[in-house]
């Protein structure tokens, strides 16, 4: 069968596959992702990689260690914390780069980490950058950090691929997060949600690498677990750049640099070669879910917010209603580049920010900075009043200078304004480009740094029938049920969040044991669900379930109460993963969930609905009374997981330990 561009580098890092598998979306795979990045959540990862009891990384050269969080925090605390994971680093032999260094993912591009082509994993939610680059970059939780530090690989389940078509050239002075912020507004019904997306048309071309980075990045506020353009000569010539500016720095000063060659071990003709002749491209009848066409020439300069994405207006809009704000932010991982800072340094030239206001700036690396100042970028943007910051995170996540107070509002070119994300929950956030962040820093309000006419997006979306396919063959492992019966206990709240499903206050008692974690699953959603709920019970949650932090308590207080199984209409990707690390079974069925939803309704948060269930995953299906259910393989590589008890587990006996 056909593949798409995500099925065939998901198909290349897959391991241990039966013969003749061909990769496809709803596929359970193990992966051996290229490369690995965590950065100050090493801290939290290095105790579970001791928990397995593994004594050695299974590759160093696959693992990417970086500081960039909390850089700006001088405390003994945290200085000793970065020591330690340095210290990790040293000893392991894995590749580490110093607080000031740079954020994560900008080094995993400017060292060559994300190359095209290849997947590559991190534990942090804005590895969907690395697509930017054509590689196939994708989220992951720390216990699959951990995981892949042990071992090499981990699971992953293909997800759904969709097209983004886009078409036309974007007019001047309009930028990638324009483009961003105007997907994310206009589809904003979570018709990406826990997608892949690809990129194409003739308007891919009409975009920079750092445009491309920008949009890749906030794919994941759009809600897709990755977003991929294509290689082409703009990205050969991006690299061709790059390989010529590292052999004049020289090495990076990271182990995989001392190999005594005097090359770097990515960014080389030769790897430019290799990757020249093995481009990967989709076959052309690959099948998508969807298909969503943008001409870039309608796009406009977009503010989004205030405290969301997915609301969003044409700054020229929001300039006429003068919105005073008291920050402005020109930092973080996804508009902090150089062409980024070129934009702003281009809008505020020869002004003065407004004396009200603060306007912060952080370049994403230090080479990025260094760059910004040889051009006068960076100067420029001192001398009309920005405050500097380290190259690193920052306010964008609520740490370090900066951050916004009571009552104040901001405007920032980072990728997430939820509330209380960059400061206090009383205070105000949009999201814009550089250019007119940094108009607004002047005139003290949001504003538009040029006029320009507002019209609609042209923007359509198709949705593509399944293909047909016969009866999946779905082998069963020893060990793993052939069938699962139970009664259906039905909670039929959308969007349930984490901390509805295990409170936030016990997240961080250490010694909770498993029996404490029953007695309160679910106390913030509903109080009484523990005295509803029956051990055995088959828990049906209604669509986006798990949402919120990535505590893995929200899955393993469900499985500690005694429910057998998890059905949705959908998962928060990063609970889907938590709970198949701890051995617990989920699956999507959202017909059963709007057939529940409509019997029901959805007044009620906790339903005993006297219905029995019966799971069969041979069959892949599910039967309640007279009504069958189509559900998708539970394949060999989730089933090892669960067999064993979780993926730690799994890994010990991997390692043999």
């Amino acid at each position: 069968m056909a593949q798409n561009l995500i099925e065939k580098i998901a198909q290349r890092f897959a391991v241990d596959l039966e013969p003749g598998h061909v990769v496809h979306s709803g596929d359970y795979i193990m992966i051996q992702p290229a490369y690995v990045m965590t950065h100050d959540n090493t801290g939290a990862v290095i105790p579970k990689f001791r928990k397995i009891g593994a004594k050695k990384l299974f590759n160093p050269r696959q693992v990417v260690n970086t500081l960039d969080h909390n850089i700006q925090d001088k405390s003994e605390k945290n200085l000793e914390k970065y020591r330690k994971i340095e210290a990790f680093a040293r000893e392991m032999g894995a590749d580490f780069y110093p607080a000031g260094r740079g954020i994560g993912h900008q080094i995993m591009i400017e060292e060559g980490y994300a190359w095209p082509g290849t997947m590559v994993v991190a534990s942090d939610s804005h590895s969907n950058m690395y697509g930017g680059m054509g590689c196939l970059g994708t989220p992951i939780v720390r216990t699959d950090a951990a995981a892949i530090w042990a071992s090499g690989r981990t699971w992953w389940q293909v997800p759904p691929v969709a097209k983004v078509i886009l078409k036309g050239k974007l007019r001047p002075g309009v930028t990638g997060k324009d483009v961003i912020i105007t997907l994310a507004g206009y589809f904003k019904n979570d018709e990406v949600l826990n997608h892949a997306l690809e990129f194409s048309g003739e308007g891919v071309k009409e975009l920079s690498i750092d445009q491309r980075l920008t949009i890749a990045n906030m794919t994941t506020e759009w809600g897709a677990l990755a977003g991929v353009f294509p290689v082409d000569e703009r990205t050969i010539e991006w690299l061709e750049k790059r390989i010529e500016y590292v052999k004049q720095r020289g090495p990076a000063g990271v182990p995989s640099d001392a190999d005594g060659h005097g090359e770097h071990p990515r960014l080389n003709e030769s790897h430019l070669q290799e990757l020249k002749q093995n481009l990967i491209l989709p076959d052309a009848d690959a099948y998508y879910t969807k298909e969503i066409v943008l001409d870039l020439g309608s796009v406009v300069p977009y503010v989004a917010g205030p405290d969301t994405v997915k609301v969003t207006h044409p700054v020229t809009e929001l300039a006429k209603q003068n919105i005073k704000i008291q920050k402005a932010y020109l930092v973080s991982c996804v508009n902090s580049r150089l062409e980024d800072i070129r934009q702003a340094a281009e809008v505020i030239k020869g002004k003065k920010v407004a004396p009200h206001v603060k306007f912060y700036i952080a370049a994403a690396s230090s080479e990025v900075q260094k760059e910004a100042e040889r051009l006068g970028y960076w100067q420029t943007l001192l001398e009309a009043g920005a405050i500097p910051l380290p190259p690193g995170c920052g306010p964008c996540i609520g740490l370090g200078a900066g951050l916004l107070e009571d009552g104040e509002v901001g405007i920032s070119a980072t990728n997430r304004n939820f509330k209380g994300r960059m400061g206090s929950p009383n205070a105000q956030a949009y999201l814009a480009s550089p250019a007119v962040v940094a108009a607004s820093a002047v005139s003290g309000k949001i504003d538009t740094p040029f006029p320009m006419q507002a019209e609609a997006p042209r923007a359509e979306i198709k949705i593509n029938p399944a293909p047909k396919t016969g009866k999946p063959k779905v082998n069963i492992l020893p060990g793993f049920p052939e069938k699962i019966e139970g009664e259906l206990l039905f909670c039929p709240k959308n969007n349930m969040n984490t901390d509805g499903i295990y409170p936030g206050k016990y997240t961080y008692i250490d010694d909770f044991t498993p029996e404490q974690q029953a007695q309160v699953v679910m106390e913030n959603y509903d109080p009484q669900f523990k005295n509803i709920m029956k051990k055995g019970d088959i828990l049906v949650g209604g669509f986006n379930f798990g949402t919120g932090s990535s505590r893995e308590q929200a899955a393993t207080a469900l499985k500690y109460a005694g429910i057998q199984l998890l059905i949705a209409g959908s998962f928060s990707e990063t609970y889907k993963r938590n709970a198949i690390n701890n051995g617990f079974i989920v699956i999507d069925v959202p017909e059963l969930v709007n057939d529940l939803k409509e019997r029901f309704g959805e007044d009620q948060l906790t339903i005993r609905t006297n219905l029995k269930a019966l799971v069969d995953f041979i069959k892949t299906q599910i039967r309640v009374g007279e009504n069958s259910y189509a559900i998708k393989p539970f394949g060999s590589a989730a089933q090892e997981i669960i067999i064993a008890g979780g993926l730690e587990n799994w890994v010990k006996q991997k390692l043999g330990l």
